[in-house]
């Protein structure tokens, strides 16, 4: 993601990000029991463990997350992996929702991208516990204009995203991206497509949007 846009000032991407941790803390607080062991969009992940990351900023401290990372020989994706399955054991699925409400105003940022990629970890594994669990929630389009406005093809190999050959077009916003056959669907779930993920078979409209749906 990219850094924080003249037309998005840190005051209003900060305070997205704090409505974003307090209405998702209420999504997750309505789940049923059973839904926190469904599938994610996260590959390997099921809810709990997507909920237990999305915290993981606010409770490790920086020489913690060093330590970790070398316990992983280095790898970030493995370290983020090995804590996200240990922490959702851990804690109960009260207490990882409450990290995520408790800590509405943290000021965590992800390593790149800046304030406003920590808007972008937040929406966008908010969808991944979402979106496969038939939660119907539509984030909000302030929100989702911050994160579609910063769309940024560099960092589309970090989340294996391959968008090459499309453009994605939005069917209840302004917003299109890229050139090529059109792939068409909500803003939210082409937002999904620029972090790499897959979406629901149905969700999607084109020539090459079985590119981008589950199987």
């Amino acid at each position: 993601m990219g850094n924080v846009s003249h037309a998005h000032p840190e005051s209003e991407v900060r305070t997205a990000i704090a409505a974003e941790r307090r209405e998702l803390a209420a999504v997750f607080d309505d789940l049923p029991a059973e839904k926190w062991d469904e599938p994610s969009l996260c590959s390997g992940w099921r809810v709990r463990e997507v909920v237990a990351h999305m915290s993981l900023g606010f409770r490790y401290s920086i020489p913690r997350v060093a330590k970790e990372i070398v316990k992983a020989r280095g790898s970030l994706n493995r370290m983020t992996d090995r804590c996200a399955r240990k922490d959702a054991l851990e804690f109960s699925t009260g207490e990882l929702t409450a990290f995520l409400r408790d800590n509405a105003t943290h000021p965590w940022k992800p390593p790149v991208g800046g304030i406003v990629a920590a808007l972008g970890h937040d929406v966008v594994h908010g969808l991944d516990v979402t979106v496969p669990t038939g939660v119907d929630r539509a984030v909000p389009e302030g929100r989702l204009r911050i994160l579609l406005d910063a769309v940024d093809p560099k960092s589309f190999k970090f989340f294996g995203a391959r968008l090459d050959g499309v453009q994605l077009r939005a069917d209840d916003l302004d917003w299109t991206f890229g050139s090529g056959s059109p792939v068409t669907g909500a803003a939210q779930d082409l937002l999904l497509l620029t972090f790499g993920r897959k979406v629901p078979k149905g969700r999607l409209h084109g020539p090459e949007a079985d590119r981008f749906t589950l199987t």
